[in-house]
């Protein structure tokens, strides 16, 4: 496309440990998702979108970046004072947009990184999302149950006052003596933790870290998806006239869940269906903004999730206890750090209002494509350096192409990785426990090789490695030809 005019403005909505089983587009019952299933009919519905790792660092770093997250050694699940994992000559999705003409804001949950490490809160910051392509950001620094628990405008701590400084550490016992935690203090929590998750206690909650100070800037939770909503659609409504690429990073429904008081009890599947329906109302204050604005049938609309699903993630909420007949994850096995299916594929729905035809699609696409798509579609080159594993799925996105990719490779917890060719998925032998003792999941870790039928046996109960050596072992040899450095994006 050439001129400013016709580049249609870009979301890109993200969902924080959202499974593929939790939206009423994709068959859940029991969780009110109008406003998401209103856009899902309006869009082209991906039943095989896939997050490219089961944990959300990794995939936040490779839909930015259109890179593997296992090439980066520092691409896993960040403390909240690690440095930035993405470096300032990166080539990056945002910067691309940014010299294509758009304007390029980043709202919500960050998580990758800030600064060079152990960061000075309390000054201006180094190494922000505004160093690696976006105009403007209002972000989280890491995620809602890690300190610290501020939001960072641009490059400060909102709100922060200069005479009660932030200190943050990440060490195991607590270097504030007098400052509550929630193992010593559990008294004072209104959410018991379950495993983890309990040092410095803020609006009482305890975190993983520790801090003391910054009392002026500290957030509410019960109030953050309100926070960040009149953030988007402010963006938005600010750059209206000229074409935009929004990032909006929901915090929703990772731990802890703290529905605001609209929501709180919504669903009767505790906090964790309660701030689902939360988010779906995020998503209507965008969508209805954006009809508001005129910017319908412009504006390209991405809503997808980092990763698979969780129930206990580290607080005592209830949502093993009250999930009843609710499948987070659908029909799909294991979830939030596994390497079958329930740690990846997620919803992902794309509407282009007047563009994209509604409907649904089995193509295989992957968000670590939106680099390459998103620069054919903005007239942009790639340099040789740039998104290695990044295709040009834009016909794919747009309903054009009904295959989509023809190999993909994504990764369990600490950058595990599987490959899928065609409808077959090759899980090579990886150490570790089978199910996870905390969250109760099955990662895929297996002693012996594993190979699955996903267009017959999509809950991958079948094991058929035996009976198809051939396919091992070519998988085996291609997914070792990748892990050894080779560039998938030619």
């Amino acid at each position: 496309m050439t001129g400013t005019a016709q580049r249609p403005n870009i979301i890109v909505m993200y969902a924080d440990d959202l499974g593929f089983g939790d939206l009423g587009c994709y068959g859940a019952t029991d969780i009110p998702t109008p406003n998401l299933d209103r856009l899902a009919d309006q869009s082209l519905r991906f039943t095989e979108g896939y997050a490219s790792a089961a944990t959300c660092t990794p995939s936040r770093y490779s839909l930015l970046t259109g890179s593997y997250p296992w090439r980066n050694p520092q691409a896993h699940i960040l403390a909240g004072n690690a440095p930035l994992i993405i470096d300032h000559d990166e080539p990056t999705l945002p910067g691309m947009l940014r010299d294509a003409g758009y304007v390029t804001g980043v709202v919500g949950k960050w998580h990758l990184g800030v600064g060079d490490g152990n960061p000075d809160w309390n000054g201006e910051l180094s190494s922000v999302p505004l160093d690696v392509g976006f105009d403007h950001s209002y972000i989280m620094a890491a995620t809602n149950d890690r300190v610290p628990c501020v939001y960072l405008d641009g490059r400060r701590v909102d709100g922060l006052d200069p005479n009660d400084p932030i200190e943050v550490q990440y060490v195991r016992e607590n270097p504030f003596p007098g400052t509550p935690t929630g193992r010593d203090n559990p008294e004072l929590l209104k959410m018991m933790y379950s495993h983890g998750h309990d040092m410095s206690i803020v609006n009482g909650v305890s975190r993983i870290g520790y801090m003391k100070g910054g009392e002026a800037a500290l957030w509410t939770d019960e109030e953050m998806a309100e926070v960040f909503a009149a953030r988007a659609v402010g963006f938005v409504t600010e750059h209206k006239d000229e074409p935009f690429f929004l990032y909006y990073a929901f915090h929703q429904p990772h731990v802890p869940r703290m529905p605001g008081a609209r929501f709180a009890g919504l669903t009767g599947l505790g906090p964790r269906g309660d701030v689902i329906a939360e988010m779906d109302w995020c998503v209507g204050q965008m969508l209805d903004a954006l009809e508001s604005l005129g910017l319908d049938e412009n504006t390209i609309v991405v809503f997808s999730s980092d990763n698979g699903p969780v129930l206990d993630d580290g607080y005592d909420d209830r949502a093993e206890e009250l999930v009843g007949d609710h499948h987070p994850a659908g029909p799909l096995r294991g979830g939030k750090y596994s390497l079958f299916d329930g740690g990846t594929r997620v919803p992902f729905i794309l509407r282009w209002s007047g563009t994209v035809a509604p409907g649904t699609t089995s193509a295989l696409v992957c968000h670590t494509d939106f680099f390459a798509s998103f620069a054919s579609l903005a007239g942009q080159s790639l340099s040789e350096e740039a998104a290695p594993d990044s295709l040009d799925m834009l016909s794919a996105l747009l309903g054009q192409d009904p295959i989509g990719r023809q190999e993909l490779v994504t990764e369990g917890s600490k950058a595990k990785t599987l490959v899928r060719q065609g409808n077959w998925a090759f899980i090579p032998p990886h150490d570790g426990p089978a199910v996870s003792q905390a969250t109760n999941i099955e990662l895929g870790n297996s002693p012996t090789d594993q190979l699955y039928n996903l267009a017959e046996d999509i809950g991958q109960i079948s094991n058929v490695a035996a009976e198809h050596p051939e396919i091992v072992a070519r998988m085996s040899a291609r997914l070792a030809e990748i892990r050894s450095g080779k560039r998938t994006r030619c």
